[in-house]
This record gives structure tokens, C-alpha cells and sequence, in this order.
């Protein structure tokens, strides 16, 4: 193992509604070859379940890094960074708006949310796993994440 390489395990809550960018972002993380534990909601809800360990999510740890869909059912994307970037407990969770959406309005919110970056998903599946790679290598490699 080289000295940049993770050498813990990483929690990573993915929230999204595709199937399919769900399925792509496992193959790219398993690419990738680091140590990760990729847990997947598929709405805000969820998501807001998960992150306050509340229902199903009683005994769900806390993530060390969000992807976050701005686009999703029953609480979208953009109330779930407010709610988390808003709330003590959760504001130090690294979130990376990971979406379709390549709105000005949208960037512009997220980052005054205090979304950590926005990255736009490419409809080309190679260059998204690309992105997936990017995202883990820098995220899960270079940066130091906040613990509790």
C-alpha cells in the first residue's frame, strides 16, 4: 500500500434514486481498490433517517463523506444540505453534491448551503466512473476527514 493510500475504513452515504449511477458508483469505489463501506438511500428522507439514526437507521453510523443527489423523491437534494449543514451535530460531515443538474441557481445554492463541491454527473458512463474515481481518490485519499 502506497503512503497515499487509505489505510481505515471509510463510511460514505450515497443518496440516490438511479439504480443505475447507484450500481456505477460501487464498481468505481471497487476500482478504485480503497476501503470504503458504501452505504445507499435512495431519497431525502432517508437520508435525513439515516443521518439522525432514526426507524430502520437506528443503528447506522455516522458517515465520514455525503454524495448527495439534488434531484430526488420526497425531500429533495437542497433541503437535505440545508438541514445538515444547519444542525451542529451533522455540519462537519463532507458533502458533495453529486447530480445532473448544471444550473447556475443550483451550483450557486449549493455552495451557499456550504455543500464541500459540486460536481456535475456526466451522462457518458466511463467518464462518470472517471468522476466516481476522482471523487474517491481525493476525498478518501488526500483529505483529512473530521472525525465525531
Amino acid at each position: 500500500m502506497s503512503s497515499t493510500m487509505l489505510k481505515y475504513s471509510v463510511d460514505i452515504l450515497l443518496v440516490e434514486d438511479n439504480p443505475a449511477d447507484v450500481r456505477l458508483t460501487e464498481e468505481a469505489l471497487n476500482e478504485a481498490k480503497l476501503l470504503n463501506s458504501l452505504n445507499v438511500v435512495e431519497d431525502g428522507e432517508a437520508a435525513l433517517d439515516y443521518l439522525y439514526q432514526r426507524g430502520r437507521y437506528s443503528t447506522a453510523g455516522r458517515p465520514d463523506l455525503v454524495l448527495l443527489d439534488l434531484n430526488l423523491p420526497k425531500k429533495d437534494g437542497r433541503e437535505v444540505l440545508e438541514i445538515i449543514k444547519s444542525d451542529d451535530k451533522l455540519k462537519a460531515i463532507p458533502v458533495v453534491v453529486l447530480t445532473t443538474s448544471s444550473s447556475e441557481a443550483d451550483i450557486l445554492r449549493s455552495y451557499k448551503l456550504q455543500a464541500n463541491c459540486y460536481v456535475t454527473k456526466p451522462v457518458d458512463f466511463v467518464r462518470f466512473a472517471e468522476i466516481i474515481k476522482s471523487i474517491s481518490n481525493f476525498w478518501l485519499t488526500a483529505v483529512v476527514l473530521p472525525g465525531e
